[in-house]
């Protein structure tokens, strides 16, 4: 594939970035930053939360994850679906009836500073950790496939990167990332659909004879029936419903999206218009990445590990054409990714804890130097993360680092279900210890529990076993107490 031709592109791409950047972020202030003037259109919104859904990393792992689990995954999806009805009939209605530009203001209201802080700072822990890692790994795969062959080190590839997503992020905030990341969502969507034309056209078949050939194959199948199996059915469906509630509903950054909508309503419609959407695209995916194993068996190629099946064939078995629209698909949806992350630590920080948006006497010319650094150092922090990632250079430690930011999560599980749906009140300080205390257990809970549990094996059910502890501890830490504010049991 020519660099100049893979240049060109890459710049046309960047350039219609830039404009939508433009259009978007003339006369932007703090509240369009923050919140797009609560004037972005739901349909808007729901389109563009499917590349941010799916990010680079998913763009690459999706596929390759039918070798090993087949089409089960897609029961983990239709769970994601259920958690997307909750999020959208009992967090947002509590979001925007507490007119709540952090969401983590809500555990203020509900049990306290330190509630407040552990919640703000358990989401930037995991976001940044979260985030710098599925960067690192896009850019990886761009680097080894790619620049490499240019010379072009892995450093300057990676600040590239990261000055890009701030350029575009830095003045209009959420209020641009609505647009960009529609934008992205085309070209990502694009780049799988254009990737099955391809290859069902190197198989020799049309897109529809490719489903019974599937079914024959045998690697088609969606319902692990047997409770003993970590993909049993029930645990996969429950594991992604609660994995959608935290990590969309009790997560700032998919949170700041929907708070951006005009009112309550329509950030119901897009709730439910992109849950639905999502759960054909993920299919989609996954069909993709049969069709990439079959393709695979033709070229007795050995992939040893999954994430890198589309990646070799689309760079080094298809033709350069279908190289590039990989290469537009795998840009894409890291993008997304990466600058809603980007966005939403700045708010998180500067609001949860820089209370810019308590301080009164403030210009709003100071307000924007103040968000403009710390947007600036939350995109260095990722730069330094990026580059210590690459500098490790071990895939089972990055796996690892990638799970202990999931534990993150189980804390705001447990704080948010105590504060929905009990009225009793906890003993404030005692919290950071509780949802420091709760992941530590999961974590040498899952790291022995073949020993404990005679063979069993933890997978997603962890984090719900981790929102548990949490709201156990917080029980034992509590007092009755009614009429508290934001429980809509209370109310």
């Amino acid at each position: 594939m020519s660099p100049f031709i893979i240049l060109t592109v890459f710049l046309i791409y960047t350039g219609v970035l830039f404009l939508v950047t433009w259009l978007t972020a003339r006369k932007a202030d703090s509240h369009a930053f923050y919140l797009g003037r609560n004037i972005s259109p739901w349909y808007v919104v729901a389109y563009g939360m499917i590349g941010a859904s799916l990010s680079g990393v998913t763009f690459m792992s999706v596929p390759g994850w039918v070798r090993d689990t087949q089409f089960s995954y897609m029961v983990v999806v239709f769970g994601y679906l259920f958690g997307y009805f909750v999020i959208a009939l009992v967090l947002l209605p509590l979001y925007y009836k507490l007119k709540l530009t952090s969401i983590y203001t809500y555990l203020e209201k509900r049990f306290g500073y330190w509630s407040y802080k552990t919640g703000a700072g358990f989401f930037i822990l995991s976001r940044t950790l979260g985030a710098s890692l599925r960067m690192f790994l896009v850019i990886n795969v761009l680097q080894i496939f790619i620049f490499d062959a240019w010379n072009i080190p892995f450093w300057f590839n990676s600040v590239i990167f990261i000055v890009l997503i701030v350029l575009y992020t830095f003045r209009g905030g959420i209020r641009t990332i609505v647009w960009t990341d529609t934008l992205q969502t085309t070209f990502m969507l694009f780049a799988v659909i254009m990737s099955v034309v391809y290859i069902s056209r190197e198989l020799g078949k049309p897109v529809a004879e490719l489903i019974p050939l599937l079914r024959e194959k045998g690697i088609t199948r969606m319902f692990v029936t047997e409770w003993q199996h970590e993909r049993f059915f029930l645990k996969q469906f429950l594991s992604g419903m609660f994995i959608t509630i935290v990590m969309t509903g009790l997560d700032q950054e998919m949170m700041q999206k929907n708070l951006s909508c005009r009112n309550i309503r329509e950030a119901q419609k897009n709730m439910f218009t992109f849950s639905f959407i999502l759960v054909f695209v993920n299919l989609l995916f996954l069909f993709l990445g049969a069709i990439l194993l079959i393709y695979a068996g033709t070229l007795n190629l050995d992939v040893q590990m999954s994430d890198d099946l589309f990646p070799t064939i689309a760079l080094r078995y298809l033709s350069p054409l279908a190289g590039l629209v990989f290469l537009i698909g795998i840009i894409s949806a890291a993008f997304p990714s990466a600058d809603g992350a980007l966005t939403s630590l700045t708010t998180s920080f500067t609001i949860d804890f820089m209370g810019l948006d308590k301080r009164s006497g403030i210009t709003e010319k100071k307000r924007t130097r103040i968000r403009y650094a710390v947007h600036l150092s939350v995109a260095a922090v990722f730069l330094v993360a990026i580059l210590v990632f690459r500098a490790m250079n071990d895939r089972a430690v990055i796996d690892k680092l990638f799970t202990i930011a999931g534990y993150t999560y189980g804390p705001l599980l447990g704080l948010y279900s105590f504060g929905l749906f009990t009225k009793r009140s906890v003993t404030d300080r005692a919290v950071p210890a509780i949802a420091i205390l709760s992941p530590v257990i999961c974590y040498f809970l899952s790291l022995y529990s073949a020993e404990l549990f005679n063979g069993y094996r933890f997978g997603f059910e962890l984090l719900l076993l981790n929102g548990m502890i949490t709201f156990a501890g917080l029980l034992i830490f509590s007092r009755k107490k009614s009429d508290l504010p934001g429980s809509p049991i209370a109310a």
